[in-house]
């Protein structure tokens, strides 16, 4: 061995022994520097709109700071905490009503804790190592806050948060790095619990945990006061607090107290102290708190009846208190009919017209109309609706009784004695009549419960009482032809033995297992026709489109052209004879595509006349040149008989000439 190679040799080993040893060198502590609580800025208060204690105090109205510092272990930590340190006089403790939330960290390598029950940590990963005096781990340890503020938790004072290294973005790991960390924190009175006017100090104490070997740390601490105002409430705010907004102000009218919605009244003219219709004016304050605002309501009535506020009445009332947000105004008749118009109005609003219909107590016409064309035996509601005005013209909604004509009539249905009928604002007067036998029975409808004291009392009409079987189904449609998607409807009307109609009911097994089949399938959204049993409706109705004794589905036609049949087949609801098939055909026509074709037929047809017509043409033009020719030789031919005329009778002249010339030349001689 050279040597170079000798002295090499010792070199590396030199370097080798250097290197373990600096490896081997670990501090001996570590220590959290720099720590400080900066960026303090004080908090303000003011009392929520129309409450007397309670403040608005949200994030924006706390008192806000910033704790930072640099750790250089992964076991150091700050932990931050809030101490009541004074409050306006009179006031309760609040140190159980104020809190304290993380807002923002301050770098990516931060992690932040909330509610320890002590100064102390468990590290998770690195368990084994904790802070010394009594350490445990609370329950929701270990959030993490990295850059954002999801961690929106507040901690009452007595607890604390702990500032701790975290490791890269999006580690789950915690006290797993060392470096800057910071987190800034807000502090703010709670909102739900009444306070008084004046400052609120707490002291902010951030204290660090310097690890200084195993288990053993260093604790320092520093500390801030901030202080939260809440303003005082003067009467000059108080009163401002009580302004009233067009906002959200309602007013509504109906027949009971305090109403939420708009309803139709109506009510009889004679006069009383007893209110017929109430009418509540609702205000917020100008920032949408209710039940504090304050005005001043003007109402006018035009026409009958009176508007009041309290006992006070009159047509027109002014300067009307309106305290605490609302107030609850009255409508009265004064023994006039007709319809009264409400206007109500305050400093910044002005609401829709209220009406009250006020009739006479007595009706002029009574106009019945049946509603229920064949009643079943037992109770009918609302078999006969009544159309009633007064004298004047204006709807009649008072009580109307219907009676029975005859004791006859009274045997069938109803009673010799008036029976009172109902009245609604959607159904106007109905009245119910309770079949008993099978017939025909007569009414009249009156305006009092005594025929003797009526003033208005309608025409006779009749009513018919049905206990039929079933005996027969049949179907139909509404329309003979439908376009393509076009909604129709299907009736299925179940008539008695004798083909007359039946009373409300439903018939089972009115149709065969499959109920209605159809030969074309219909489009989406299509009742099913599937049901075996046929509900007959009692009365017709233009708003749901039912049909008296008969139940009603709705399909949707096919898309293409051409005839749908429905059909179906009696079952054993039915009497025998009707237990047969029946069916019902419409048409469905598409007038873009029907008229496409009837274009194109048109256009195939005018060619055809085109090409007929120049067929025609050509024949035309053949028998036209025949002609010609035919003419043409003709000509030829006479014009040679005529030059052979002509050449005869220039012979004959020829002839005739020298005759003449002989004759003269005799006679001259």
């Amino acid at each position: 061995m050279s040597t170079k190679t000798t002295f090499k040799r010792i070199a590396l080993v030199a370097v080798a022994a250097l290197g373990l040893g600096v490896l081997s060198v670990a501090p001996s502590s570590a220590v959290v520097t720099g720590t400080a609580i900066t960026d303090a800025v004080n908090g303000t208060a003011t009392f929520r709109s129309g409450t007397s204690g309670v403040v608005d105090s949200d994030t924006t109205t706390g008192a806000s700071f910033t704790v930072s510092g640099l750790v250089t272990s992964t076991t150091d930590s700050i932990t931050v905490t809030f101490y009541e340190k004074s409050r306006p006089t009179g006031a309760a403790a609040t140190s159980n009503t104020a809190s304290m939330q993380v807002i923002d960290t301050t770098t990516a390598n931060t992690y932040v804790s909330a509610n320890a029950a002590v100064a102390g940590v468990s590290y998770g990963a690195s368990a084994a190592t904790t802070f010394a005096s009594g350490v445990t781990t609370a329950s929701n340890m270990g959030r993490r806050v990295v850059g954002s503020t999801n961690n929106t938790e507040s901690v009452t004072a007595g607890n604390i948060y702990q500032v701790l290294s975290g490791g890269s973005v999006g580690a789950l790991t915690r006290g797993s790095s060392t470096g800057p960390i910071g987190a800034k924190f807000e502090l703010f009175l709670d909102s739900n619990t009444t306070q008084t006017a004046g400052s609120y100090v707490y002291t902010v104490v951030a204290t660090t945990y310097s690890n200084t070997g195993g288990s053993n740390y260093t604790v320092s601490s520093n500390q801030v006061d901030v202080t939260i105002v809440v303003g005082a409430g003067t009467a000059a705010a108080a009163a401002a607090l009580k302004a009233p907004a067009a906002a959200n102000a309602t007013a509504f009218i109906g027949t009971a107290t305090a109403p939420a919605a708009d309803v139709v009244v109506t009510a009889v003219a004679t006069a009383s102290t007893t209110p017929v219709a109430y009418i509540k004016v609702n205000e917020n304050n100008t920032n949408g708190t209710a039940a504090v605002a304050e005005d001043s309501l003007t109402a006018t009535l035009t026409g009958p009846g009176l508007i009041c506020d309290g006992s006070v009445c009159g047509k027109s009332l002014t300067a009307i208190a309106l305290t605490a947000g609302t107030k609850e105004l009255t409508v009265r008749a004064d023994g006039n009919a007709g319809v009264a118009s409400v206007v109500i109005s305050s400093t910044v609003a002005t609401f829709a017209t209220k009406t009250v219909t006020f009739y006479a107590k007595a009706a002029k016409t009574l106009t019945p109309t049946v509603r229920i064309p064949v009643l079943g035996v037992g109770a009918n509601t609302g078999a006969v609706g009544v159309a009633a005005v007064d004298a004047g013209g204006i709807a009649w909604t008072g009580t109307a009784y219907i009676y029975a004509t005859s004791a006859a009539s009274a045997l069938i249905a109803g009673s010799e004695t008036p029976a009172a009928c109902s009245w609604t604002a959607t159904n106007g007067i109905r009245c119910d009549v309770t079949g008993k036998l099978v017939g025909t029975a007569k009414f009249k409808i009156i305006d009092a419960a005594t025929v003797a004291t009526a003033t208005a009392t309608s025409d006779e009409f009749s009513v018919t009482v049905s206990a039929g079987t079933p005996g027969s189904v049949k179907l139909s449609f509404d329309k003979a032809s439908y376009a393509p998607f076009e909604k129709a409807k299907i009736t299925v009307t179940v008539l008695d033995t004798d083909g007359k109609a039946l009373p409300a009911q439903t018939v089972s097994a009115a149709l065969a297992t499959g109920g209605i089949t159809t030969s074309v399938g219909f489009s989406q959204s299509s009742d099913t026709l599937t049901a075996t049993s046929v509900v007959l409706e009692a009365a017709s109705s233009s708003t749901s489109g039912a049909v008296a004794g008969s139940q009603v589905y709705y399909v949707y036609m096919p898309a293409s052209s051409g005839d749908v049949t429905i059909s179906a087949t009696g079952s054993t609801g039915l009497a025998l004879a009707g237990r047969v098939a029946v069916s019902a055909t419409a048409t469905v026509v598409n007038a873009s595509v029907d008229a496409a074709t009837d274009a194109a037929n048109e256009a195939t047809d005018a060619a055809n006349a085109a090409t007929d017509a120049a067929l025609a043409a050509a024949d035309a033009a053949d028998a036209a040149t025949a002609a010609a020719q035919d003419a043409s030789d003709a000509v030829a031919a006479l014009s040679a008989t005529v030059a052979k005329l002509v050449a005869s009778l220039k012979a004959q002249i020829t002839s005739l000439t020298n005759l003449v010339i002989k004759i003269q030349k005799k006679v001259k001689a």
